[in-house]
């Protein structure tokens, strides 16, 4: 298949100033047909979790991109339970106590247990990206901490504890600065293979620190080498072999942050998209058997429409225009938009942040955490971004942004066009932190998807879902029996009347972070789903007819379990 490039368009800098803010403000100031809301629910929760970058004054560059965090249910009982990464003190740092991850158990009715201890999963490295899949298919989840130092791998012993078996496997990976991390099935084998992104060669003896206005901040991306990433193939027997070179991935040297590994040609295996910052965006194309090209400059994913890159931070996919494709949508920097990535079928991608207002309110912050979300449930898909500073002190010299910032909540008219309603979307979205990760995920399993995120030096935020459902809803679980447990890389089809949605199950996404293995589909005012279509990684189709509305239900490879939570 033949990807073509990104296009651009015949503006100057001077005019796109003058153009972009004109934009944003017809975005923000279109009326909004119905509304989106959410409550801040953190103090309910019982969550103590505080985030540290290990910080000391020095501003080493590792602490502007901490951390990612994860949203999983780790003891099998119904409930999406919490992991949320932290950062680990730095040359200079003191601490009484060492900071650690920190696991919360769901217990229901919005109340968390701290269950790190008994779990054993308090890891105390320098926390950046997650995955979770079941590496070693035996029914339970498995979690993979991509580190600044090495990297943890935490094999799930089915009793509600852990194991790190990270040098065992052979996945520790070093001592380098972390990013996205993923679990595919590359090879279509029927297990799970481990992707590492690598952000940047960043040492202490290279650190160096940048100035604005006499003003002391954090340096850049470039200020540093930068790093291939690396691929891990599942040997099946608890262990992987380092598959660097002979999968093409270390051909390609960059900047990685966020990223997200799905089927974006279609063609039944999956590619890798990494995000990349201040550099051009890699797409990994996959031949179906674990070799990849990097494609991103031909199919239009490297660059922005004005032929720049980004400071690009977290990457998500979806269908936000239900034409079958899997779309693109990823952060950036401030006084950057956002960018939206069409995927038009037929091996292009096109921007089209500015033609759908998928930018809007983005371009005064910087932007992190992100999700392609059906939040009122009414058939087509939403847009949350996360946004906090990566500078604390960036007031001091710059005037036209803030550390501490709103999160922003797109909503999608249906019509291929997306409104910021941010303002009219409750308490939930008038919080001001430093955002980082984000996970969304049906927390209450109430039929509608909440949201959480990590905040740089401080605790989390937990948002309610309260919006105003429009409609039915549908929510999947797979269950691989010939290919791997979790249905990792399924492609899910749901037909309900004139509605067509699709799906994948992912494993690592959005920035450096991990969520949304149920997956949740909205269906507007449509009470009955006709046919769902399951495209199972290295397995044939099943067909699921008949199937009822409002419910969670489990899908089993060459057969069906379906039911109440």
């Amino acid at each position: 298949m033949i990807f073509s490039g990104g296009r651009v368009f015949g503006l100057s800098i001077g005019r796109l100033i003058v153009v972009v803010p004109a934009l944003l403000c017809i975005w923000a100031c279109a009326p909004a047909d119905g509304a989106i809301v959410f409550s801040d629910v953190t103090k309910e929760t019982s969550i103590t979790f505080i985030h540290t970058d290990g910080s000391s004054g020095q501003r080493y560059i590792v602490e502007s991109v901490s951390s990612g965090l994860a949203l999983f249910d780790y003891d099998g009982d119904g409930n999406v339970d919490i992991y949320f990464l932290n950062g680990a003190p730095l040359r200079g740092a003191k601490y009484d106590n060492a900071p650690t991850n920190e696991l919360y158990r769901n217990e229901g009715g919005w109340r968390f247990t701290n269950v790190t201890e008994r779990a054993g999963v308090g890891d105390t490295g320098y926390g950046l990206g997650v995955a979770v899949g079941d590496y070693d298919n035996d029914g339970d989840l498995d979690i993979y901490v991509n580190n600044y130092g090495p990297n943890v791998l935490y094999r799930n012993n089915g009793d509600g504890t852990f194991t790190d078996v990270a040098s065992h496997a052979g996945v520790a990976n070093g001592h380098k600065v972390g990013a996205a991390t993923h679990f595919l099935d590359m090879d279509k084998d029927g297990d799970l293979d481990l992707f590492v992104a690598n952000y940047l060669d960043f040492t202490y003896e290279n650190h160096m620190i940048r100035t604005s206005k006499g003003i002391p901040k954090y340096a850049g991306p470039m200020d540093f080498p930068p790093m291939p990433n690396d691929l891990y193939r599942n040997n099946g027997d608890g262990t992987f072999t380092d598959v660097n070179i002979e999968s093409g991935i270390a051909e390609h040297k960059g900047w990685g942050m966020g990223g997200v590994s799905a089927d974006f040609d279609n063609d039944g295996d999956t590619d890798i998209y990494i995000a990349n910052d201040e550099y051009a965006n890699f797409l990994f194309q996959n031949d179906g058997t674990g070799k990849f090209e990097e494609t991103g400059l031909i199919i239009g994913v490297a660059y922005d429409l004005h032929g720049d890159d980004q400071g690009s931070m977290g990457a998500d996919c979806g269908d936000y225009d239900n034409d079958g494709w899997l779309d693109i949508y990823q952060t950036s920097y401030a006084e950057e938009l956002t960018a939206l990535y069409r995927n038009l079928g037929n091996g292009l991608f096109e921007d089209v942040t500015m033609v759908t207002g998928a930018g809007a309110g983005t371009m005064e912050y910087v932007t992190w955490g992100n999700s392609m979300v059906d939040f009122d449930n009414d058939g087509d898909r939403d847009i949350f971004v996360a946004c906090g500073h990566l500078q604390d002190n960036v007031e001091l010299y710059n005037n036209t942004t803030t550390s501490f910032c709103p999160n922003i909540i797109l909503m999608n008219t249906g019509e291929g066009k997306f409104i910021d309603v941010s303002d009219q979307g409750g308490d939930g979205m008038k919080v001001k932190l430093r955002s980082r990760g984000a996970g969304f995920d049906d927390l209450d399993n109430d039929g509608d998807v909440d949201v959480v995120i990590l905040n740089s030096r401080s605790g989390p935020t937990i948002l309610r879902n309260d919006s105003p459902s429009k409609g039915h809803w549908l929510q999947v679980r797979l269950k691989g029996v010939k290919t791997n447990r979790d249905g990792i890389g399924a492609h899910v089809k749901v037909v309900s009347g004139d509605l067509t949605l699709i799906d994948e199950v992912h494993s690592g996404r959005g920035y450096q972070s991990h969520y949304g293995m149920r997956l949740h589909f909205g269906l507007g005012n449509r009470d009955k789903i006709d046919r769902i279509e399951v495209r199972w990684i290295g397995g044939g189709t099943d067909v699921f007819e008949n199937i009822a509305v409002d419910q969670l239900i489990t899908l089993t490879e060459s057969g069906s379990e379906i039911g109440p939570r």
